[in-house]
């Protein structure tokens, strides 16, 4: 019995390893072809560099990462989405032009909150 268990606990944790392998692997293709995503990459690192250099408190960091990584996931999320309707049809669909166009929406919303975060943050080091 016990070796079945020890077993098991190895094709599971196998099994985990190689989920963590393929997100590992989806994130990278992304900012591989992404346009989009190579922007918001310097748009982050721009952020970051800007932070460090005006020495910005613990809960500003948060509020600054928290931001990057809204707006990263929501346009993996809208890139995953994209992609899946160009697949589902290569025709004019209207509900497909809706879900994409919603899809867009989330990545524009996120980006608002970003800035809108950004400007509270650091206005007070620029003034």
């Amino acid at each position: 019995m016990y070796p079945k268990l020890v077993t098991y606990i190895c094709f599971m944790l196998m099994q985990q390893i190689r989920a963590f392998g393929y997100a590992i692997n989806g994130i990278g293709l992304f900012f591989w072809k992404e346009r989009h995503a190579k922007i918001h990459a310097v748009a982050s690192f721009f952020i970051i560099a800007l932070s460090y250099y005006f020495s910005i408190t613990s809960s500003e960091w948060l509020w600054v990462l928290l931001c990057i990584t809204l707006v990263i996931v929501t346009e993996m999320i809208n890139t995953a989405i994209e992609r899946l309707c160009n697949k589902l049809s290569t025709e004019i669909d209207l509900d497909i032009k809706i879900i994409k166009d919603v899809s867009a929406g989330f990545v524009l919303i996120s980006s608002l909150f970003a800035v809108a975060v950004a400007a509270i943050i650091f206005s007070s080091y620029l003034l």
